[in-house]
């Protein structure tokens, strides 16, 4: 109640919602929270993967070229919300926050042979990778803070599922 007090005085307004809560009229926190995908009360994580296909699905008709640069445009841009909107929660990586599993599941997809079973493939990897991170996500999630941090072990997550499904396009002819 004393640092209520104080932040009152100190002319910070307060507010009824708890800090680990987005405001949802704040774009940046809508934006950081996939759209909202990241509310979802149980595995946002794979709530916010899944509410990035259509994004996918509108970008797949973009140029090799042109999808990576905006790929490497939105890692950017997620750094920036990840690292407002954690600072603003109070809470470093707030499961929440989902825009470096959009971008993840986004690096993932680069260059999908067509099919669903392919799309379906590529959701299950990055998945995977993200939840069991492995060497060096795993080591990265630890080490790296901020929004760099939050966005960094999703894009080598994305970028390990990547490698293990061109693979298995080339091993089993997709495309």
């Amino acid at each position: 109640m004393v640092a209520c007090r104080e932040r009152f005085r100190e002319g910070i307004s307060i507010s009824a919602t708890p800090i680990n809560r987005p405001d949802w009229r704040n774009p940046i926190h809508l934006l950081a929270f996939g759209l909202g995908s990241g509310a979802a009360p149980k595995a946002p994580g794979t709530a916010g993967t899944l509410a990035a296909i259509p994004l996918f699905l509108l970008l797949q008709s973009l140029s090799a070229l042109h999808y990576l640069l905006l790929t490497a445009l939105l890692f950017l841009l997620g750094i920036w919300l990840c690292e407002r909107t954690s600072r603003d929660l109070g809470v470093h990586d707030h499961a929440g926050i989902v825009w470096d599993e959009w971008v993840g599941l986004l690096v993932t997809l680069w260059l999908l042979p067509s099919g669903w079973l392919w799309l379906l493939g590529g959701f299950l990897l990055f998945r995977a990778f993200d939840i069991l991170k492995p060497w060096p996500i795993g080591w990265l999630d630890r080490r790296v803070s901020g929004g760099l941090g939050i966005m960094l072990d999703d894009l080598v997550a994305g970028l390990f599922a990547f490698l293990l499904l061109q693979l298995c396009a080339a091993l089993l002819g997709g495309g």
